[in-house]
């Protein structure tokens, strides 16, 4: 008998190069005798991160629809001089990413591009990752139809510094898809998925879900580290869409131990 629900699963934000991005066991870093950096620290939490993420696709087999939503490599990382990078190599990355994405093994993949940073201001170079795993689409802005709900998916959404500030910029995300849809140059949406800030964040109403989704990068940037705030969230999200187009919905949360924080003892 035919399946007619469909699973679909949500992943961005893999930053494949960076120290601290989603790295298959091929390209983890080794431990090393006496280390005087963090290379045995980012050997660890690349391990927990890939197993987490590993186990999470194994439970959610089999996966119908993959969305990639934008970052999936970290890129030269110039603003760091590339010490926060496993490589350089976007080629290597894009492989890497491949590797992450191959795993779930699903028919169907749609693909964002990330910020220009990452992926590239010149070339796309994610466009090596749409080619090495066959994803069916890439592109800036793209919308997708599951057994009629309707997905509007970009990689880019704006954020805030106090927590409860989080929620309107996807909520704003959702009433531009409105008037786009009412001047009939976009798909009417239901669901509007958006990533980049690497935080789990959801509203909504009878109407559509707006989510944010948590990334496959671990804390633990420079960039981060010192310039932000607030909370972030590691992991992915699925859904469920029944036939007759009503749908169940779950994000997937690590708590990554490698990557707690502990205060010095005087």
């Amino acid at each position: 008998m035919k399946r007619t629900k469909k699973r679909l699963v949500v992943i961005s934000d893999l930053h494949c190069g960076s120290v601290v991005g989603l790295t298959p066991p091929d390209w983890q870093q080794k431990f090393v005798k006496n280390d005087r950096t963090k290379r045995n620290k980012y050997s660890t939490l690349q391990s927990q991160c890939w197993q987490f993420y590993y186990n999470e696709i194994m439970k959610l087999k089999p996966i119908d629809i993959l969305f990639i939503n934008g970052d999936a490599i970290d890129g030269s990382g110039e603003r760091s001089s590339g010490t926060e990078q496993i490589t350089t190599d976007r080629q290597a990355q894009a492989e890497m990413a491949a590797a992450c994405i191959e795993i779930a093994s699903a028919p169907k993949i749609i693909m964002t591009y990330g910020t220009p940073y990452h992926s590239g201001t010149g070339e796309d170079f994610e466009n090596l990752v749409k080619d090495y795993v066959k994803a069916d689409k890439i592109g800036s802005h793209e919308w997708a139809d599951v057994n009629g709900v309707i997905f509007d998916i970009k990689h880019k959404v704006g954020s805030s510094s106090i927590p409860h500030g989080r929620y309107t910029a996807i909520a704003r995300e959702n009433l531009w898809s409105m008037i786009w849809a009412e001047r009939d140059e976009q798909p009417k949406s239901d669901i509007i998925i958006r990533s980049h800030v690497h935080h789990l964040g959801y509203v909504g109403n009878g109407d559509f879900l707006g989510i944010t989704t948590p990334a496959l990068q671990a804390q633990g940037t420079k960039f981060g580290s010192r310039q932000c705030s607030g909370v972030v969230d590691f992991g992915l999200i699925s859904f469920d869409i029944d036939s007759d187009g009503r749908y169940e919905w779950r994000p997937h949360l690590a708590k990554i131990i490698a990557q707690k924080a502990h205060a010095i003892k005087l």
